[in-house]
């Protein structure tokens, strides 16, 4: 009898553990969706005040806490319990946050269903322009940011996802910088739904005066791009405060970026510069970490 009193005791440990850790429950109201949605909640939690918690997620030592769960058919009002069973990053589960004092926030990254053309019928989210960008994508579900306190054995904590992310504004042409977007009739067949490629043509000085003419082309592929940061037609702002870069421990790091942004500019309308045009290819695929649970959950 000893001898499996011994055996049971961790396992009846780890669930008393369980049991006595913080959870939240989650919600939307109907103002936002009347009909149920698919996704992934992602509940943040931060001491960070300097900013919302959803946007400080990261792959760096300062990354704030971030728990998931997955939803489908989630109703108006109908709370999902996100509590130690969620995946957790970079704390695994919600047992091992150490007490104290948070701000919380949660999102719903919305999945949509698609019919593909092998017969795989698959749940995802969409990228609305943002580049799979689940904490700014326009039409994700979130809550305001509210203060909690986390302790084991404490109530349930409510949140409510009654905010939604707004639409991106169409990016506008300018006299160097093209936007180009072309439904793709493979990818439409292939995915069940209208499916785009975008990308952003910077052209060169004296693009727009000779409209026959065939320039070499340059193709720049990295994930996704929003525009060219590096390349700037006015002076560095002179009223720029300096930031520190964490990344180089260089303070004044944004003034560095604009001074050779303004370079590139002058150096690209320069009579002896090469007339080329440069594409950035928007590619809004899903990045190798969104292949964890804790993001895209089964749907990695």
């Amino acid at each position: 009898m000893s001898r499996i009193r011994i055996v049971f005791l961790p396992a009846l440990l780890s669930l008393a553990l369980a049991a006595s850790a913080q959870s939240f429950s989650v919600s939307f109201p109907a103002a936002r969706s009347a009909q149920p949605l698919d996704g992934r909640v992602l509940l943040c939690l931060s001491t960070d005040s300097s900013d919302e918690p959803r946007n400080q997620i990261n792959d760096t030592p300062k990354s704030q806490m971030v728990f998931g769960v997955t939803v489908d058919g989630l109703k108006p009002g109908e709370p999902v319990v996100v509590d130690a069973q969620a995946w957790g990053y970079p704390i695994r589960r919600l047992k091992d946050v150490p007490p104290g004092e948070y701000t919380v926030q949660a999102v719903l990254n919305k999945y949509e269903t698609f019919h593909r053309s092998d017969g795989k019928v698959i749940k995802l989210h969409m990228d609305q322009g943002e580049g799979q960008h689940w904490n700014i994508s326009p039409g994700n579900l979130y809550s305001k940011p509210q203060k909690v306190t986390v302790k084991p054995g404490g109530g349930v904590i409510a949140v409510s996802m009654d905010q939604e992310i707004p639409p991106i504004p169409e990016p506008k042409d300018t006299k160097y910088i093209r936007h180009i977007k072309i439904q793709s009739a493979v990818l439409t067949k292939f995915w069940g739904r209208p499916m785009y490629l975008s990308a952003i043509v910077l052209v060169p000085q004296g693009f727009d005066d000779h409209p026959n003419a065939h320039f070499p082309l340059i193709i720049f592929h990295d994930h996704f791009v929003d525009g060219f940061d590096d390349f700037r037609t006015e002076p560095p702002d002179s009223n720029l405060k300096p930031n520190y870069s964490d990344r180089f421990h260089i303070s004044g790091y944004n003034r560095i970026q604009q001074e050779e942004a303004y370079k590139e500019y002058q150096q690209w309308i320069s009579p002896g510069f090469p007339r080329v045009l440069i594409v950035k290819i928007q590619s809004a695929r899903r990045r190798s970490r969104c292949t964890e649970p804790l993001l895209c959950g089964s749907q990695g």
